[in-house]
C-alpha cells in the first residue's frame, strides 16, 4: 500500500492510497481458498471446487467486499499511523467511471482512492498557576425554607364547597367554551375545569370576572388575549367563554406539620424541610458552578489561540443558528428588532462557534493528559436521565442511542467536561465568597466579558446562553420530545 501526501494547507489534508492490483487479486485468492471448503456447488464435490471456478462465480462479488472493508477501515489506520486525529469522518473520495471500477473488481487495476480532512491540531498545554476564580455562596435563611414549602403546600391544600359567592382564594369548579367572532375556538372548551382565583393561571381578565358568582350561575365573560399569545390565530383576538359554575369551594389552611408532610409523601415536617431545603441548596449549587465554570473557561480563552478545524466550527455554528432562528419564531421577533441584522448576526454568532469549539479541543486535552474517563455507569445514568425526561419514548431513545453515530458520544462529553472542570479546580485557586441570592443571580458582565459580550451583541436577548459555555457535547443529541398535547387555550398563557 503506497500513501502519498497530496495537500498540506493549514490544518487540512489530502491523502492518496494506492493499493496494487496485485495485492488486492492475493487477499482475494486468500478468501477464495477459505472458502473453497465451506462451498457447495452442484457438480462438484465438497473441497473439490476448482479455485478459478470460485473466482469467476464470485470473485467480484469478494472483490466488492474487500474495497468496502479497505475504504471503512484503512484511513482510521492510517491516520493513527501518521499520529493525526480528524476534526470530523473522513471524506473518501473513488473513481466514478464505471470502465475503472471494473477493472478493479477484475484485479487488473489497482485500488486507488483519496482521503480528506482536518486535522485536530497540537495543543501545547499551558500553566494554570495564574487562573484565579471567585466561588459565590449563598447562605439560606430559615424563611426562604418555609416560604418555598408554602408554595409546595399549595398542592396539597384541602378545599370545602361552599354555598356562597367566589372570591380570591376559592376554587371555582365550571365548564366553560370559548368563542371568537361567535365561532368556538380549537382549545377554547373544558368540563369540570377547576381553577383557583387570584392563582393567575388563565389569561388576563378570566379570572375577575368569576369573582362573586356561585355554583349553578351561568355568565358569557369577555377577555382579549395577549398579543404575544402562544396561539397566533388568537393573539390579541377578542373571545368570550359561556361559563357554567358547577362548585365553588374554600380553601383549607395551609400548616406546615407532619401531616402535610404526610400528605406530600415525607415522614415528618422536618424530613420536608431538609428536602426543601436541599433543593434550595442545589438550585444555587448549579447557579454557583455555572458561574465559577465561566470564570475558568474566559481565562482559558485567553490563554490560547490557534486555528481550529473549520468543519468543527461551521457544525457549531449551525447549533447556535438553528437555536437562535428557533427563539426569534417562537418569540415573533426579527433582528432588526434585536438592535442588529442577520449579517452582523452570523459574525457574532460565528466568533461564539470559534470559541466553543477552540476551548472545547483545550479542555479534551486538558482531560486526556490528566487521563479522565467516563465510566459505563455514568454513562447508563446519563442515559436514564434522557429516558425521564421523555416519558413514553424509552424504546425510541434508546434505539436512536444504538443506531445514531456519535450519539453516545453527546452523552458522554458533557459528563467529560464537568470531570475536566472538576480537576482543574483542584489545580486553580478559588476563593469562596457569601453572597445574597439576588448577588448570586444577577448577570455580571465583569465575569461574563467574553462569552456575554458575543451573545448580547448579536442576537435574541433570549438564552443564546446555551451558546456562552463554550464546551463540546454541550447540545444533546437526543430525539426532540415530541410535542405535548394541545393545553386548553385558556390555560395556554399562564403555563
Amino acid at each position: 500500500m503506497q500513501v502519498i501526501e497530496t495537500l498540506s494547507e493549514g490544518l487540512k489534508r489530502e491523502l492518496k492510497v494506492i493499493i496494487p492490483a496485485k495485492d488486492m487479486e492475493a487477499q482475494m485468492n486468500e478468501r477464495l481458498a477459505d472458502a473453497k471448503d465451506r462451498v457447495r456447488i452442484n457438480g462438484f464435490r465438497p473441497g473439490k471446487v476448482p479455485v478459478g471456478h470460485l473466482k469467476k462465480m464470485y470473485g467480484k462479488s469478494i472483490m466488492a467486499e474487500l474495497v468496502n472493508e479497505i475504504v471503512r477501515e484503512r484511513p482510521a489506520a492510517i491516520l493513527s499511523e501518521r499520529g493525526e486525529k480528524s476534526a470530523t469522518q473522513p471524506e473518501i473520495a473513488m473513481t466514478e467511471d464505471q470502465a475503472e471500477a471494473e477493472k478493479i473488481l477484475s484485479a487488473q487495476a489497482d485500488l486507488e482512492f483519496t482521503v480528506s480532512y482536518e486535522v485536530i491540531p497540537a495543543i501545547e498545554l499551558k500553566s494554570v498557576d495564574g487562573i484565579k476564580v471567585t466561588r459565590e455562596v449563598v447562605e439560606i435563611a430559615e424563611d426562604e425554607v418555609t416560604e418555598q414549602i408554602k408554595r409546595i403546600a399549595e398542592s396539597a391544600r384541602s378545599y370545602e364547597p361552599k354555598k356562597g359567592k367566589a372570591a380570591n382564594g376559592d376554587r371555582v369548579t365550571m365548564d366553560y367554551l370559548g368563542k371568537v367572532d361567535g365561532v368556538p375556538f380549537d382549545g377554547g372548551k373544558d368540563e369540570d375545569a377547576q381553577l383557583v382565583l387570584g392563582s393567575g393561571r388563565f389569561i388576563p381578565g378570566f379570572e375577575e370576572q368569576l369573582i362573586g358568582l356561585k355554583a349553578g350561575d351561568e355568565k358569557v365573560i369577555n377577555v382579549t388575549f395577549p398579543a404575544d399569545y402562544p396561539a397566533t390565530n388568537l393573539a390579541g383576538k377578542d373571545a368570550t367563554f359561556d361559563i357554567t359554575v358547577k362548585e365553588v369551594a374554600a380553601a383549607g389552611e395551609v400548616e406546615i406539620n407532619d401531616e402535610l408532610a404526610s400528605k406530600l409523601g415525607v415522614e415528618s415536617a422536618d424530613k420536608l424541610k431538609e428536602i426543601v431545603r436541599g433543593q434550595i441548596e442545589g438550585q444555587y449549587g448549579s447557579m454557583t458552578r455555572q458561574k465559577l465554570k465561566r470564570q475558568i473557561l474566559d481565562q482559558l480563552d485567553g490563554l490560547y489561540s490557534f486555528d481550529t478545524p473549520k468543519s468543527l466550527v461551521e457544525a457549531e455554528f449551525e447549533n447556535i443558528w438553528r437555536q437562535i432562528n428557533t427563539d426569534l419564531a417562537q418569540s415573533g421577533k426579527t433582528f432588526e428588532d434585536e438592535d442588529t441584522t442577520e449579517e452582523k448576526a452570523r459574525e457574532e454568532y460565528m466568533k461564539l462557534a470559534e470559541r466553543r469549539v477552540r476551548l472545547g479541543l483545550v479542555l479534551s486535552e486538558i482531560g486526556e493528559k490528566a487521563a479522565i474517563e467516563v465510566s459505563e455507569d455514568e454513562m447508563q445514568r446519563a442515559l436514564y436521565e434522557q429516558l425521564r425526561q421523555f416519558p413514553g419514548q424509552e424504546k425510541q431513545i434508546i434505539e436512536f442511542f444504538r443506531k445514531t453515530p456519535g450519539a453516545a458520544a453527546s452523552l458522554r462529553a458533557p459528563i467529560f467536561e464537568e470531570k475536566v472542570v472538576d480537576h482543574l479546580l483542584t489545580q486553580i485557586s478559588v476563593t469562596d465568597k457569601t453572597v445574597s441570592k439576588e448577588e448570586l443571580m444577577a448577570d455580571d458582565e465583569s465575569e461574563a466579558s467574553a462569552s456575554k459580550s458575543e451573545t448580547k451583541k448579536a442576537a435574541p436577548k433570549k438564552k443564546a446562553a446555551k451558546a456562552e459555555a463554550a464546551a463540546e457535547g454541550e447540545e444533546a443529541a437526543a430525539p426532540k420530545k415530541k410535542a405535548a398535547a394541545k393545553k386548553k387555550a385558556s390555560e395556554d398563557a399562564a403555563e
